[in-house]
């Protein structure tokens, strides 16, 4: 049985329990997502399902794409991933929806985190800087980074300023609040990785 999901982040909001607390979710609009290819171990090597999302649009897929597609008698998307597991009981063009979470699962959460471009060592690397005032010059660079006569090189994993975040980053632990299978929602607890409209992937932990 697959195990996740391909979904878009949409945005934060809150929602009631029934005991009244006020919970902050993060709203994903997952699937549904055609069975577009079926990994066997005796042919692949490993059983795997791999689903795809996001539909495009006649004619936006090239012939590769498209002949992929056809064999599983589904349209193209321009998203594919794929899910370990035994896939016995799937069959081709079957659409995976939101319908194999339950309120209160626990699931992890992998998304692309924000790009926050080239940052200093503060920033990046939690630098606590140097004195703000009385003629200091040195305020929020990294300092020293030289290591004398020996070993004369900068120490291998040196915390320095360079590009900070677009890194692929997951999430664990977090509880589904709600599943929707009408609007194609999840609401999960917490925040998850990424911006609104950026691409997700749901998984049973």
């Amino acid at each position: 049985m697959i195990t996740g999901i391909i979904g878009k982040k949409l945005g934060m909001t809150q929602v009631f329990m029934e005991d009244g607390r006020v919970v902050s979710v993060t709203v994903i609009e997952a699937g549904p997502c055609p069975v577009v290819q079926k990994k066997i171990a005796a042919v692949d090597g490993y059983d795997a399902v791999q689903v795809g999302f996001d539909e495009l649009k006649e004619g936006r897929a090239n012939k590769p794409r498209k002949g992929h597609f056809k064999n599983s008698g589904t349209p193209a998307c321009r998203t594919l991933r794929e899910f370990k597991g035994d896939a016995s009981d799937m069959e081709l063009g079957q659409k995976v929806t939101v319908d194999i979470f339950a309120k209160g699962d626990k699931v992890a959460v992998t998304g692309r985190s924000k790009g926050k471009g080239f940052q200093g060592v503060i920033k990046r690397h939690h630098y606590s800087g140097g004195g703000a005032t009385h003629g200091s010059m040195f305020h929020r660079e990294p300092g020293g980074i030289g290591s004398s006569a020996w070993p004369s090189r900068v120490w291998k994993n040196k915390g320095l300023p360079g590009h900070m975040g677009d890194e692929r980053v997951t999430t664990k632990g977090l509880v589904i609040v709600d599943v929707r299978p009408e609007e194609n929602l999840l609401l999960v607890k917490g925040a998850v990785p990424g911006s609104p409209g950026g691409l997700v992937i749901v998984q049973k932990a």
